[in-house]
This record gives structure tokens, sequence and C-alpha cells, in this order.
């Protein structure tokens, strides 16, 4: 158990909880990872791409490139093992302008927004398992219209809040269970799909014409916007550095072995994908998962596949509430936010008024339906977050050079400085190709200006 920390305002309050284990940290990572896009939006990275084998090629250099990033954030975590994360390393690096701008992202629109997406799907895929008329209106009050869905949607938002407050222990458990499920639902599809499914290996040679004819270059840029939203999710395990025993060993493992995890479920789903259907088939399909299943087996397995997305989008909106009320509490307790937010309950000893915020914030875009137009936008500044988190390894080498690195990043300064290139070049290509919507998540970044110059105003 951690001493007190220290709260604004000079009070001192209960320290948050050392009681995440290396294997917590690593389901916390990969069930944070394995939400709905690998089951939904597979689409969007086949749509540019003609050869399966670059389809499968795509997936793997997304994960090698997520992987780089790691071993950055790794040195990072190790370095400042405290809750916040990204937002720690970024106000270390360069200041807590830089900072305050993530955190922002954070509350207002990437984090809850995730949870607001997730926790729609998994009412939609419920739906599907046990009908309830997901669709179909409450009431109806001008233009505002709530459905059964949206409110299924809040229930369950309501209720990994709840497990959340009450404990990390229980959050965690909750997590873990969620993941595991996930793991061996992944692992029993992959398997019977490719033992005694009706599938055909000739799809791995088949070409499709792809829906974009653009140079190859800017092809593998476009479908790794679809790789990078799948595989977004990875540095959750960093926001709750705070509460994961000996975090200086634990965290940079966490991240190892919990991306190539990831890693290996998503190139073996994509795998069994493509045996199942031909590219140009996967190019249209919305819910590429639910089609392979019943293209392996028969329509009612797309039934039981519709519930393990619903699953899938359940546990990864836990570990998103989990790890986004840290960002909230560590704004808080720089005063860089509402200092009342770095609260921590003196009995369940977690972070609960910036989870109840977070959360409640999470159910409102959940009624809006502006979640995923919201996290379109910001897709863009979060790839170019984590390109400036790893540059922060160079500029605290060179601000801090005796600070303690308990983990040292591997492959420096090699490995950085890769994953740096390809995080730009990546950027290039997206911000030339649609600069519509780069620029739009600039400029959500930059409405966060004023707030940060009236916090800073609140605490002269």
């Amino acid at each position: 158990m951690t001493a007190p920390t220290p709260a604004p305002g000079g009070m001192s309050e209960p320290a948050l909880v050392r009681g995440l284990s290396l294997v917590d940290s690593v389901l916390l990572l990969a069930g944070g990872i394995i939400g709905s896009a690998i089951f939904l939006a597979v689409s969007d990275v086949a749509e540019y791409l003609s050869s399966p084998l670059l389809f499968l090629f795509v997936w793997v250099l997304g994960g090698a490139i997520t992987l780089l990033a790691c071993f950055a954030f790794a040195e990072l975590g190790a370095m400042f093992p405290n809750s916040g994360g990204q937002y720690v390393y970024l106000r270390e690096a360069y200041g807590e302008f830089y900072a305050f701008l993530f955190g922002w992202m954070v509350l207002f629109i990437n984090f809850s927004g995730t949870v607001a997406a997730l926790a729609v799907g998994f009412a939609t895929y419920l739906d599907e398992v046990l009908p309830f008329g997901a669709k179909e209106a409450l009431f109806r009050a001008g233009r505002f219209a709530p459905t059964r869905g949206q409110l299924v949607a809040l229930a369950a938002i309501a209720v990994m809040t709840w497990v959340n407050v009450v404990g990390l222990r229980r959050a965690a458990a909750l997590q873990n269970i969620a993941t595991w499920m996930k793991f061996a639902a992944i692992a029993i599809f992959v398997a019977f799909g490719i033992a005694v499914g009706k599938g055909s290996t000739a799809h791995f040679s088949t070409p499709a014409p792809p829906s974009h004819p653009i140079p190859l270059l800017f092809a593998i840029g476009l479908a790794l916007n679809g790789v990078f939203w799948a595989y977004d999710g990875w540095n959750y395990i960093v926001c709750a550095a705070g509460e994961v025993k000996d975090p200086q060993r634990n965290i940079p493992r966490a991240l190892v072995l919990g991306v190539i995890a990831v890693g290996i479920v998503y190139i073996s789903l994509n795998l069994v994908y493509l045996y199942a259907v031909p590219l140009a088939d996967i190019q249209p399909a919305r819910t590429i998962a639910k089609s392979a299943a019943i293209a392996l087996f028969s329509p009612g397995a797309g039934r039981w596949m519709s519930l393990l997305i619903a699953l899938s989008c359940f546990g990864a909106a836990s570990c998103c509430t989990l790890a986004g009320a840290r960002v909230v509490y560590a704004m808080a307790c720089d005063r860089a936010f509402l200092p009342k937010l770095a609260y921590v309950h003196p009995r369940y000893r977690t972070p609960s008024l910036a989870l109840i915020v977070l959360g409640a914030w999470s159910g409102v875009l959940a009624l809006s339906g502006k979640y995923d137009e919201l996290y379109t936008y910001v897709m863009f500044v979060g790839v170019i977050a984590y390109v400036a988190t790893v540059a922060g390894v160079f500029v605290l080498r060179r601000k801090r050079p005796d600070a303690p690195r308990p983990y040292r990043c591997t492959g420096y300064p090699w490995v950085p400085a890769l994953y740096l290139v390809a995080g730009s070049l990546w950027a290039a290509i997206v911000a030339y190709e649609r600069p519509k919507e780069a620029v739009a998540g600039a400029v959500i970044m930059l409405i966060a200006v004023p707030g940060y110059l009236y916090w800073k105003r609140q605490r002269i």
C-alpha cells in the first residue's frame, strides 16, 4: 500500500492502492485493445488493398509499429509509475499545456467517446442474441428520440462505473473474466474455423479490386488507420500505473506481452476471416466476424458471434473506464482541472468522482449519437500524441540524463526513431488524403486552449 497522496488544497487523502499484478496488467491491456474494431472495422482496412497477403501484412505491420511505441512507453512508465500515464509523460517532457490538451481529449472525446461507442455496440449486439428492440424509440421530444438500445447502453455504463468505483479488485476481476472469456471464444472460433469450417485456402491467393485505387504507399497508410484503431487502447495500462504492483518491472512486461498477445489474436482472426470469405467480400462487410461465422458454420453461428462481440464491447468499455478516470484524476491532482476530482474514496480507494464524471459524460455521448464522428476526427490527433510521447524519450534523456531509468527503451535510439518515422509518415499520408478529418481533429484539440487558460488563472 502506498503512502497518502497529497490532495489539492494541502489536504491529505487515501492513496490509490497498487493492487494490479502482472497478469491483471496484461489482461487490462489486452481487454482494452480487443473491443469491437477487430470484429466490425476490418472492412476499413480491406477496402484499400487488392492482395490478401498485403491485407495480412498490414495487420502484422500495425502490430509491429505499435510494439515499437511500447518499448518507449515502457521506459517512461518505469520512470514515472504514476496514475495518468501519457498525461504525466507529456507534462514532464513538454510542460503542462501539452499535457492538458491530451487530458482534455481523454475526458471529453477519446476515452469517453470510446466508452459510449462500445456501450452502444454492446447493446446493439446483445439485441441480436436477446431481442429487445434496440432501435425502437422510448419517446420523442422534437429531434431527441432515445432508443431502447441507448437505454441499455446507459445501464451498461452505469454498471461498469459502479464496479470501478467500489474497488480496484472488483474492477480487475470484471475485466479479467471478460478478457479470458474473449480469449476462449476467439480460440474456439479460430480452431473450429480451421478444423471443420467450410472455408477455402484459395481465398489467400484471390485478389480483389480495391475500392479506392491509389498508390501502394498511400493505400497502406490509409489501411493502417483501421489497424491502429483496432490496436488502440494499448496505453490503458500506463494510465493506471499508480495501481500496478512493482511498476518498474511489470509495466514494461505488460506492454510488450499484451501487445504481442493481441497481435497473435488479430493475425489469427484475420487468417480465419480470409479462409471463410475472399477479400472482395471482406471489403463491403461491416460485420465481418458475423459473416465469417455464417460462411464457416451456419446462420446460427452468427448469433453466437454477436454474443462474443457484445461481451468484447462490454469488457473493453470497462477497461477504458478504469484507465480514463486515472487521467482525469491526475489532471485534478495537478489542479489542471476540477480539483475535487482528485478525491479518493476513503473506503474503496478509487478515484470515485473522476469515474462518475467520466461515466456521466460517456452517457451523454451515448445519447447524442455523436461519439463515432468525434472519435474518427480525434484518431488522427491520438496517433500524433503517441508520436509526441515517444519523442519525449529523447527529450527526457537530454533534460534529465541522470534520472533513474529502471527500464531503458530496447534498441534506443533506433527503435523509437523508427516509430517516429513510421508514425509521422502515416500522419502525413492521412493529412494529405483526408485533410478534413485531420483539420477537424486539430480544431477539436485547440478548443481546449480557453479551458487551459481558465484553469491556469484559477491556480494563480
